[in-house]
């Protein structure tokens, strides 16, 4: 039994989908009044053209489909119209994405699951990320919605790789409607006409041809014009007229006549996507038979066509001059045969090269850019609200901006119309529409009137997008793009200093927790290489190349040898990287953290500190590419020597050897305060117990004395070497507190008070038990702050000059101090064993000076009572000094 169910279910599974699709089709059926229905798509954008035509309940086919294509967000969408808001709260309508381009197909489309006729009222094809519309169609059985659209044309000829002519015969009223549409400028003219029947070979004298093109505010024109010269249309001094001109001009003395020669009529006309697009309709036979060329509608007939500059009016001659073409046949004029009656097709949409041609502006440096508001009458996204914002009088222009340069917008349009600068297309985002949008600049304070503008200053830098808006921060689509492209390196950053020998550029921006950097070299290379590191082996290095196919990389390295197999690529989190070539020299750029959030891997000890110099050091070669390298990759040209980049302080000074000079300024001090000082220091200390009168005094004296010449000496060494002093360094300052307390005790030395007056008078004893306390305390603090002098100048040359062997002096440096300290405790040991020993002459322990004059050997700091009856100096117990 249970085999069985187990089958039956299985059944029904497989058999679901059928079922399903099939329960799916009888749903749609064609319980629809709009079965069959069709009518044309309207072109917004993107060169759409088609037919949509209704095929049942949940699907429809769209003929002959022309569209360039959009995002990945693009669908057909439904909504209740096709304006902004409608637009904004419809939602699609097909899953089909309309992202590629389409070349003339008839495609069929199915609704989403729970739509249905009824329910869109208007089929768009629509971007919600962009909220583009690029075309739409109304569904209505109302006979007044099914006009047709004036893109649409029966029949179409390919002219030119660059211009198309269109057109549809009305035979019940003998005319013709024709439609140009060219890949060209706003500032240039498409003519169309037919050449004189009965010409032996083409010829454009005689010819009758319509001129078509739009005004200066951007509105479109067609005029009939007649050819009876190759030049310009001239009006000759006895009155007669010649070249290509307007038919009321052969007539202009001529109210009457003037009126009936002009038989062009605008029908439509508007620039998408950087195509000219005029429609204008005309009689087969004119009745103007002096400068029109009648149409046979069933035979061949030679046309002619041409493009080129349009002068505008002036007050000279009011109308609109076509300009020499001056260019090949074929490309901006040209003869074919064209039989209106034919049917014939072009394939897929016109596709210009330069798709933003609306007004363009460049912001330059201090010079503000005036924001004001105004109508919408050629938004170049449409749909779009009734008023747009205004840069410098143009209507929604194109913005473009370096990185690196400031631009000020001097806002005055209007209180309600704040501006800032955006990551999205809609802009809008008062209310926080968009979550994920990026606000660069501007809010809710960037508003004004011209009577009290605001101004708001942005800055974009090397991480500005290379397209953000400019947009109102509370009504949708009032603005459009900013177009940010790289201005000068020296713009861009902060800071830059050439390299050792002046061959690579070395450019950085200190941001936050990261640097910004950009290394440019100044010859022509196939790679570029800036390392960190005092040598090319255990470097961090980071390469900018171009490959094969033109496309730029920048990678990191550790480098941990000489050859191709000592350079390991890592894995930093480099962003923002780009490279190229100027002129076949490697330009690069990057951003990384100054310190690597990672650990275990080599490329976490890359760590920039920007209060230490940065030594860099630069490779150039031939060739790179990513992956494990070989000997054609080594470099062909290096720096000499490292250069110390001091990032906070925007300078750099070159990595050298150390100095001669300054070695011997080193050597100096550790002979004055590692031998002399020390030397000195015992001598008072641990030799006035021998019997040799004042030996210790003259031994202190003569060891200090010469200390302090052989310090005076070595700084005089370190100054006129460096040409100067400098309290920058730490070595320096505390070099300096080290001097000047040596310089003291000569002084105090001097200055020291006497214990008997020369009348044999007993002098008071609080002087000099001060004398004493400040002689040993600055003697001692000379000697402590001498010898971290020491180590900080090892330190200071190894951070300057990055000598191998700071590590072995300063080992060694520390052996000495070591040395110092063991004899020191073995000489306090043996003075503490003779002074147990209770010997008379046991003077160990005393710090005072002494001289043969007087007997001022006496050490006031030992605690012996002095006898009332001595005829020697008395010992004084020393009192807690008072206030």
């Amino acid at each position: 039994m249970a085999p069985l169910l187990l089958t039956l279910l299985l059944l029904l599974c497989l058999a679901s989908p059928p079922l399903a699709v099939a329960a799916a089709a009888a749903a749609c059926g064609t319980n629809t009044s709009l079965v069959g229905y069709e009518a044309d798509l309207w072109m917004s954008q993107h060169q759409l053209r088609g037919r949509v035509e209704v095929l049942d309940g949940c699907s429809f086919r769209v003929a002959a489909l022309d569209l360039l294509a959009g995002s990945a967000s693009a669908r057909w969408w439904r909504a209740e119209g096709p304006d902004l808001d409608s637009l904004a709260r419809g939602a699609p309508a097909a899953g089909d994405p309309l992202n590629r381009t389409f070349l003339s197909e008839s495609l069929v489309f199915r609704l989403l699951p729970g739509v249905s006729w009824p329910l869109v009222p208007v089929l768009a094809a629509f971007d919600p990320l962009t909220s583009s519309l690029f075309g739409f169609v109304r569904l209505s059985n109302d006979s007044s919605a099914d006009s047709e659209a004036p893109t649409m044309f029966d029949s179409c000829a390919q002219l030119s790789p660059r211009l198309r002519v269109r057109w549809t015969l009305h035979g019940t009223s003998d005319s013709i409607d024709i439609g140009l549409e060219a890949a060209v400028g706003s500032e240039y003219y498409i003519a169309f006409g037919w050449a004189a029947p009965g010409a032996p070979e083409p010829s454009m004298i005689g010819a009758d041809v319509a001129v078509t093109g739009f005004t200066e505010d951007g509105l479109p024109f067609a005029d009939d014009y007649y050819v009876t010269k190759y030049s310009e249309c001239t009006v000759r001094a006895d009155g007669a007229v010649e070249g290509v001109c307007p038919d009321t001009i052969y007539e202009q003395g001529n109210d009457t006549a003037a009126g009936a020669v002009n038989n062009t009529r605008l029908v439509y006309g508007h620039r998408r996507d950087g195509v000219s697009f005029v429609r204008f309709s005309r009689p087969l036979v004119s009745p103007d038979k002096k400068y029109d060329v009648p149409v046979n509608a069933t035979a061949n007939m030679t046309v002619i066509w041409a493009i080129g500059l349009l002068r505008p009016p002036d007050s000279l001659q009011p109308y609109y001059l076509p300009l020499g073409h001056g260019a090949p046949a074929g490309t901006a004029f040209g003869f074919a045969t064209l039989n209106v009656s034919a049917s014939g097709g072009c394939v897929g949409p016109l596709d210009a090269e330069d798709k933003e041609d609306q007004d363009r502006i460049t912001a330059e440096r201090n010079t503000p850019l005036v924001v004001t508001a105004g109508p919408s009458l050629h938004y170049p996204n449409p749909p779009n609200p009734d008023k747009v914002l205004y840069i410098n009088k143009k209507e929604a222009p194109l913005l473009k901006v370096e990185r690196g340069v400031p631009v000020t917008f001097s806002v005055e349009a209007g209180h309600d119309a704040p501006l800032y600068i955006t990551s999205d297309a809609v802009g809008g985002n008062a209310t926080s529409r968009n979550a994920t949008e990026v606000v660069f600049a501007g809010g809710a304070r960037a508003e004004g009137v011209p009577a009290a503008p605001a101004e708001l200053v942005w800055l974009p830098d090397r991480n500005t997008p290379d397209v953000v808006y400019y947009q109102s921060l509370y009504d949708p689509k009032m603005g459009w793009k900013i177009q940010v492209v790289d201005g000068g390196l020296s713009d861009m950053y902060n800071n830059s200093v050439l390299l050792d020998d002046q061959q690579v550029t070395f450019f950085w921006t200190l941001s936050g927790d990261s640097i910004n950097i950009a290394a440019r070299g100044e010859r022509k290379s196939g790679y570029l290489a800036v390392g960190f590191g005092s040598a090319m082996v255990n470097s961090y290095a980071y390469v900018g190349w171009i490959d094969g196919n033109g496309t730029g990389h920048v990678a990191s390295y550790f480098i941990y040898g000489e050859d191709g197999a000592g350079v390991h690529e890592t894995s930093e989190n480099l962003t923002h990287t780009r490279c190229r070539s100027e002129n076949g020299a490697i330009v690069f750029e990057l951003t990384r953290p100054l310190s690597p959030s990672c650990s275990g891997r080599v490329e976490c000890r890359n760590i920039v500190d920007p209060t230490t110099p940065l030594r860099v050091i630069w490779a150039m070669g031939s060739q790179w590419s990513s992956g494990q390298l070989t000997v054609s990759n080594m470099h062909s040209i290096t720096s000499n020597r490292p250069v110390r980049v001091l990032l906070l302080a925007g300078t750099a000074e070159a990595e050298e050897e150390l100095r001669p000079v300054l070695a011997v300024h080193g050597f100096m001090m550790f002979v004055a305060w590692g031998l002399l000082v020390p030397g000195g220091i015992m001598a008072a200390r641990y030799l006035k117990h021998l019997k040799s009168g004042d030996l210790w005094f003259q031994a202190h004296t003569y060891l200090q004395s010469s200390a302090m010449a052989v310090m005076f000496l070595g700084l005089l060494f370190a100054i006129a070497e460096l040409r100067g002093f400098s309290f920058k360094s730490t070595h320096a300052k505390i070099g300096t507190a080290a001097f000047v307390l040596a310089c003291l005790q000569p002084i105090n030395a001097y200055l020291r008070p006497h214990l008997l007056a020369e009348n044999g008078e007993i002098l008071p004893m609080k002087n000099r038990v001060i004398w004493e306390y400040l002689h040993i305390i600055t003697g001692r603090s000379a000697v402590v702050v001498g010898a971290i002098a020491l180590f900080t100048g090892l330190q200071h040359l190894g951070d300057r000059y990055g000598s191998k062997n700071i590590k072995g002096l300063t080992c060694g440096l520390i052996l000495w101090v070591v040395g110092v300290t063991l004899v020191v405790v073995y000489l306090e040991f043996m003075a503490a064993r003779r002074r147990r020993g209770g010997g008379a002459d046991d003077l160990s322990g005393k710090w005072v000076l002494g001289n043969t004059d007087e007997d001022d050997s006496v050490d006031l700091l030992q605690s012996t009572k002095m006898e009332s009856d001595s005829i020697e100096p008395m010992e004084v117990q020393l009192e807690p000094l008072k206030g």
